[in-house]
């Protein structure tokens, strides 16, 4: 079971005056919170990729590559890259790199993205979506699996006996793919063999539970073997020493994200009890004191059967001390209760 932490890397927002933090300053802060998770045990990051003025990042290989230079143990990987609108040459390159620079701790976390800033920066139609997703994952698995490659696809020009450099450590990379709620992902990761990263980010969490057992199912059908089955979430969370406390001093932050985001995408306005109805055992949000977050992330591995936890920390982008703080009781307490708990 490993138990880790993913962000989007929003810049702050002040809530009065409107004006964003730097992203060069929440980028350095980023790369200080990845160095506390490795000292405190967390057992991997993934960092997201977006193209918008309210996330700092847009390349997570380049924040992970400064990341292995300050960390020794932590698994390093996307959460997610948006392979339809990348080069999957590129992008395998440069995640090798990163595997090189770590001594072998680099992950690719392959999806589709939730927003669509990258289709028209990079030349792509979304009419293709679907097409584009396909095409481009089986490009990424094929490089992975093989140093000279002859492929030939729709969207890109082919490639004629060509060898692709560097290589990772051992060979390849683990590779990942995201889903949300689309069945047919689910059973495409099945069928390929692929770990799945479950979002979880909204909703009654039972309502997923169809998905994993269909995955599971593709999975075994396909005659892949169960002991190298891996299966996580991704949900929305946030850590204090009160719980009562974190929550009130948490939600603005929250609700103001999701504001922000529902605003392009038709959402009514979040409201309080959406909130609590998510912090509750039935809901999205992993956000309380120690006790709590035991209890929740413990429902939540026994309900799906998971291998892997990842805690999204930096929804609304809290303080940096708080989040510091955060990640301090995420590594020390919560991770060390909820493993001597499945022993």
């Amino acid at each position: 079971m490993e138990l880790g932490i993913g962000m989007f890397g929003d810049v702050h927002i002040d809530p009065i005056t409107g004006k964003m933090q730097s992203a060069a300053k929440r980028t350095q802060e980023i790369v200080e919170e990845i160095k506390l998770m490795d000292d405190v045990g967390v057992d991997f990051f993934g960092m997201g990729e977006h193209h918008r003025v309210d996330y700092a990042v847009s390349s997570p290989e380049i924040i992970l590559a400064a990341a292995a230079t300050v960390t020794k143990n932590i698994k390093l990987g996307s959460a997610v890259s948006v392979i339809s609108s990348a080069d999957p040459v590129k992008l395998f390159q440069d995640f090798s790199t990163v595997d090189l620079i770590s001594n072998g701790r680099a992950e690719i976390m392959a999806g589709r993205g939730s927003f669509i800033e990258s289709f028209p920066l990079f030349g792509y139609d979304l009419k293709d979506y679907a097409e584009l997703f396909e095409e481009k994952l089986e490009l990424l698995l094929r490089l992975n699996k093989q140093e000279t490659v002859t492929w030939s696809g729709k969207f890109r020009k082919p490639l004629i006996n060509q060898e692709v450099f560097p290589r990772p450590v051992n060979g390849s990379l683990p590779i990942w793919v995201a889903v949300g709620g689309t069945t047919s992902s689910v059973i495409r990761a099945g069928k390929l063999g692929l770990p799945v990263m479950f979002a979880i980010i909204g909703g009654a969490i039972e309502n997923f539970k169809p998905l994993f057992e269909v995955y599971r199912q593709a999975w075994a059908d396909n005659g892949h073997a169960m002991e190298e089955f891996q299966v996580g979430v991704h949900m929305h969370a946030f850590f204090g020493e009160n719980g009562q406390e974190v929550a009130n001093q948490y939600y603005p932050l929250y609700a103001a994200q999701m504001n922000r985001i529902g605003a392009s995408r038709g959402w009514p306005p979040y409201q309080r009890s959406q909130y609590d109805f998510g912090r509750s055992i039935h809901g999205h949000l992993v956000v309380g004191d120690v006790n709590q977050s035991v209890e929740k992330i413990l429902h939540v591995i026994e309900m799906f059967g998971l291998t892997r936890f990842s805690a999204h920390m930096d929804v609304g982008s809290p303080n940096h001390m708080d989040m510091m703080k955060a990640i301090e009781l995420y590594g020390t307490h919560i991770i060390p209760k909820v493993k001597e708990a499945l022993k």
